[in-house]
């Protein structure tokens, strides 16, 4: 079995995804704690690997429908240069892994973990076969994720953060839809590949993006200007940023419904305009975090 062909089925690349993981160190303003880095990171690798596991599940369920997918026909099952087998046991190396290094960290990690499994089971086995609920799962393994670092940290996740992250990863979800009838382009292969994708026709995918993305730059500017944000890092100098977020969600749109990339983390890794988008929002937010309420005695002096 070649090596490659292991490595490609546990889709390292979308690891970058499981950095939502990371974010309540940062917005908990336990950035200057080592600890909170060491358990977050750890908790970040329950969630690779726990993805790998769910990344494989889904291959070994799908290998027949993905030969109808232009690219995804290439993945090691469908392409038949990976057995069934071999792809069995590796699911479970990665399942018990993920189960072991989340208790390790703590027992309400653990639970998360095992609460995500079962969500990407489901998700695989039952939901994915059902329009708007199998958006809504992809967005609460996000969700999942995040909450599993604030967890892992033990800090409070703002209400609004949970509805800002739901929202935006329904939008990401909603945009992957439209790519991939973009990309298959045919209605009868787009069928065989995923039968949800007749249900999601153009005009409704294209209100939902709309609906979704909407809601998350609403909740957005809100988490900015609540009382408790503004106590907490005092300043509201949050919903300043708000013209980075909006481009990063308009160009993300219009990207995945160009159908310019196979899925969003092949957006989020390959297109420099919208890495550079997200690098300068990252950096504003720690900035803010770290100093914005210096900044704002400052400027309120100058007055």
């Amino acid at each position: 079995m070649p090596l490659n062909e292991i490595i490609r089925i546990a889709r390292p690349g979308h690891w970058v995804k499981n950095i939502v993981v990371l974010l309540p160190v940062v917005f908990g303003m336990q950035m200057a704690e080592r600890s909170a880095w060491l358990n977050a990171g750890m908790a970040a690798v329950v969630f690779c690997l726990a993805s790998s596991f769910s990344y494989i599940i889904n291959d070994i369920r799908d290998r027949s429908l993905d030969r109808n997918h232009p690219v995804k026909k290439n993945r090691p099952l469908a392409s038949g240069r990976m057995s069934l087998k071999a792809a069995v046991v590796e699911s479970l190396v990665f399942g018990v892994l993920a189960l072991v290094a989340a208790f390790s960290v703590s027992g309400l990690l653990l639970y998360f973990c095992i609460g995500y499994i079962l969500l990407q089971v489901g998700y695989t086995c039952f939901f994915k076969q059902k329009a708007l609920v199998d958006v809504i799962c992809i967005a609460m393994g996000f969700v999942l994720r995040a909450a599993a670092g604030a967890v892992a940290i033990r800090v409070a996740i703002s209400p609004w953060l949970f509805i800002c992250m739901f929202t935006i990863c329904l939008f990401m979800g909603f945009c992957k839809r439209y790519n991939e009838l973009v990309t298959i382009g045919d209605l009868s292969r787009a069928e065989g590949h995923r039968n949800t994708l007749i249900a999601y026709t153009p005009d409704l995918l294209t209100h939902l993006i709309t609906i979704s993305a909407a809601i998350a730059v609403v909740a957005f500017l809100f988490y900015g200007l609540t009382e408790t944000t503004i106590e907490q890092f005092g300043t509201n100098y949050f919903v300043y940023t708000l013209p980075l977020v909006v481009y990063a969600v308009f160009r993300f749109a219009m990207l995945s419904m160009k159908g310019s990339y196979m899925d969003p983390t092949d957006l989020i890794l390959h297109d420099r305009p919208f890495q550079a988008t997200v690098i300068m929002w990252m950096a504003s937010a720690v900035g803010i975090i770290l100093w914005g309420r210096q900044l704002a005695d400052w400027i309120g002096r100058m007055y």
